[in-house]
């Protein structure tokens, strides 16, 4: 087929307004229409793709010369002979561009693409959050936020691939928190499960790669379970120069058993001395939403010893809200690190012992020390307890056990704080 039948530039700048021709061939389905743009001449391609006839703009002369009507004409051309339809090709690119200027423009305004994995993954978070405690739905998103979505976040749920999300893990993995990227993972799954759901994806590449993680090492809080070191620390407790709000707590967080969280958000008007019974709200128990907002409050019998330090601590904070009030803002509760901090000032280490990790030396000691029936103790430390049949027990049928166990506990922290001979273990020394 002719090419090249146009002589030159020259050739086109030397029509004038008037000429009776309607176009110039160059040959191989490129010409050039005169006249079609205000007075401008339109270069033009014609071929024939899946035996339709088609037509391609090339731009206008003189923007576009001669020579660089050839080159796109051929470039047309070679997408033909590799089965690319040239107007499709087109069409895709200005899709590109466009999409990538409306995700710059998004990225701008901190909104993510739609289809796009942050995308989903907000959907999806809007859509489970209201079945999750605050707390907890916090930690997931801002998990999302800053391990998932710098690297993965822009692009579409549907073509992210398991070798792609692997890479991510493998850089939360690179900071040594085995046990975050496992729950990054999950997240991760979570959302490609619900796109998959929703049709936005065909398939789950979190499905297969928890094998190829690291396996977490299962992290205990440390926990004194020795009598005598437990004798050293509760005298330790009783010396600490520090304030009466501290000394107080130091006294009750071995001997009731709850969480720090719990016993440091304690408010006077859970308190019924006379009773000697504490009712701590659900909502700030460790549960699910649901059992944060319908469930039974947790009760804690108080032994005496326990009366004794509040009422004790009564006249300082009894007129306000909470019983272990901050040192600086009598309003806010004490700080999260405080019997931590005290621990640390009595030469107790971190690898040692934890204000947390008062629960395990309970629930080991009132076990293999006191003899104490575990589903009770488990009872004690808010821990859901079933029988044979999977059923959970209804916590308060346990109320007068516990207040048996809570008192020989408290009585037997009173002998070891006094350096009582300590019992051995069958087949163990003390």
């Amino acid at each position: 087929m002719a090419r090249d039948l146009i002589t030159s530039d020259t050739t086109i700048r030397s029509i004038k307004p008037g000429d009776p021709r309607k176009r110039l061939t160059d040959g191989a389905g490129l010409y050039l229409l005169l006249f079609v743009k205000g007075g401008a001449h339109g270069w033009r391609f014609d071929y024939t793709f899946a035996g339709k006839r088609k037509t391609l703009s090339l731009g206008t002369y003189p923007d576009t010369g001669l020579g660089a009507a050839r080159r796109k004409a051929e470039a047309a051309r070679t997408m033909l002979a590799e089965g690319i339809d040239p107007s499709e090709q087109r069409k895709a690119s200005k899709a590109a561009v466009a999409a990538a200027r409306e995700a710059e423009e998004l990225k701008a305004q901190g909104i993510p693409m739609a289809g796009s994995f942050e995308a989903v993954a907000r959907e999806w978070y809007s859509v489970k959050q209201s079945a999750w405690a605050p707390t907890y739905g916090e930690k997931i998103i801002r998990r999302l936020e800053v391990d998932v979505f710098p690297w993965i976040g822009g692009e579409n749920v549907g073509s992210v691939t398991p070798p792609q999300l692997l890479q991510v893990m493998r850089r939360i993995e690179a900071r040594g928190v085995i046990e975050t990227a496992h729950r990054a993972l999950e997240n991760c799954s979570q959302v490609f499960r619900y796109a998959v759901a929703t049709g936005r994806a065909e398939s789950n590449p979190a499905r297969d790669l928890k094998d190829a993680l690291k396996k977490p090492e299962p992290k205990n809080f440390p926990a004194i379970t020795d009598p005598t070191r437990l004798g050293q620390l509760l005298r330790a407790s009783d010396n600490y120069v520090g304030t009466p709000v501290v000394r107080a707590a130091l006294k009750l967080a071995p001997m009731l058993m709850l969480r720090p969280g719990e016993l440091r958000m304690a408010r006077w008007c859970e308190f019924d001395l006379d009773a000697a019974l504490w009712t701590v709200p659900a909502v700030r128990m460790k549960r699910e939403k649901r059992g944060k907002l319908l469930g039974p409050p947790h009760l804690v019998p108080l032994p005496k010893q326990a009366i004794e330090v509040l009422q004790d601590l009564q006249p300082l904070t009894g007129a306000g809200e909470f019983v272990f009030r901050g040192e600086r803002h009598h309003e806010r509760p004490m700080s999260e690190n405080t019997v931590n901090a005290a621990l640390r000032a009595m030469g107790f280490p971190a690898d040692e012992v934890t204000g947390h990790g008062f629960r395990a030396t309970a629930r080991t000691m009132l076990h293999e020390r006191l003899g104490f029936d575990p589903d009770v103790i488990e009872a004690q430390l808010a821990h859901v307890v079933r029988d044979s049949l999977g059923r959970a027990y209804n916590r308060t049928q346990f109320v007068d056990q516990r207040r048996k166990m809570m008192q020989a506990w408290a009585n037997y922290l009173d002998k070891l704080r006094k350096g009582a001979e300590v019992r051995p273990l069958r087949g163990r020394a003390a």
